[in-house]
């Protein structure tokens, strides 16, 4: 049996102080045994409460949301430390709401915060925290949950339309190479068993006939490599487009400095790859408002920046980016990543 589900971290444990306050406060100042005895059985079922709220995904968090709100308007009168109960409420209504009817319904909670206070006279250390921290954790909740939602949303888009790019060029590859090999290889096959019936009766027409063969194969050779190169050409281009508009949706700021490249198919290969891995955790990890990109020969080394005003801190090098290091040191150059003021991830690759 667990507490939280498996997509949970530590933290919801962390949140748990302000109830500890709640419940060890009738403990420290002048209470009644009953007193007290009401504070263990709330704590116990707000603890039930708080846990469920992680397991609802539907309307039905509104059972928790309720269940919070009721516990302060019992409680508050006679514990101040009871506000935090709205706060615990305020907290889940981003979790299924949208902004706007989270923001109705914790504009709710607060009326009925205003409604007790008026009626039972509240002291201002008590309704003031639940006015101020209820309005405060309920928005900012809110914001955080449907930032995380639209970029969820946002990468599948995105894997969505490189896997049907993805599709759609293998298509494209296959009728392009159908197209210039089914001719050549038809002509090919002809040769050959027109080689293998002659070798005896004609040896000299033979041997014609296969180096006929050889000739074919090698142009077919030679225009399968230019094919092939053809799909590889103009990559870091398409990144760059394809970082624009994904920064663009995400609702980062982009500032570019792109200088005229001088690169091989495969240089560009990677820094198109690298663009790709970087601006993907920009847009996945970093909680960013600006990412700066830069480009530029550096005296024999290019050299590609992806900057960002995110959180930064230290990461665990996943595949994305030991993949990136792999091939960046193929081609002798260096993959560094600094955490320290945001995040700046630096290519260097020699020219």
């Amino acid at each position: 049996m667990r507490l939280l589900p498996e997509d949970q971290d530590w933290t919801p444990y962390a949140w748990l102080i302000y109830l500890a306050y709640y419940a060890a406060l009738p403990f420290f100042v002048p209470s009644s045994p009953a007193e007290r005895a009401v504070t263990v059985a709330a704590t116990l079922a707000a603890l039930v409460l708080y846990f469920a709220g992680y397991w609802l995904k539907d309307r039905r968090m509104l059972w928790v949301v309720g269940g919070f709100v009721a516990l302060g308007v019992a409680l508050i009168p006679t514990n101040p430390a009871a506000s935090v109960m709205f706060v615990y409420g305020a907290s889940y209504l981003g979790r299924v709401f949208e902004p706007a009817a989270a923001y109705r319904y914790l504009a709710a909670i607060l009326t009925t915060v205003g409604v007790e206070t008026v009626l039972l006279r509240l002291p201002p250390y008590a309704w003031i925290p639940a006015v101020v921290f209820t309005a405060l954790i309920g928005s900012v909740v809110t914001q955080q949950l449907q930032r995380k939602r639209l970029t969820a949303q946002l990468l599948m888009a995105q894997e969505e339309v490189q896997h049907m790019a993805t599709v759609a060029e293998r298509e494209r590859i296959g009728r392009d190479l159908h197209d210039l090999l089914g001719h050549t290889l038809s002509v090919i096959i002809l040769k050959s068993e027109l080689a293998s019936k002659l070798e005896a009766a004609d040896p000299e027409r033979a041997t014609a006939e296969i180096r006929d063969v050889e000739r074919i194969s090698r142009e077919a050779l030679t225009q399968v490599r230019s094919a092939v190169q053809g799909y590889r050409s103009g990559g870091i281009e398409r990144e760059l487009a394809e970082a624009r508009r994904t920064l663009e949706t995400a609702g980062i700021r982009i500032e570019e400095a792109i200088e005229p490249r001088r690169l091989s198919p495969v240089q560009e290969g990677v820094f198109a790859m690298a663009l790709r891995e970087g601006i993907t955790n920009v847009v996945r990890h970093a909680q960013a408002t600006v990412c700066r990109l830069t480009l530029r020969h550096a005296g024999n080394w290019c050299e590609m920046e992806i900057a960002d005003n995110g959180r930064g801190g230290a990461m665990e090098e996943g595949n994305g980016l030991s993949g990136m290091r792999q091939r960046v040191e193929a081609l002798g150059g260096v993959l560094e990543r600094n955490g320290s003021s945001g995040t700046q991830l630096r290519i260097r690759v020699p020219v």
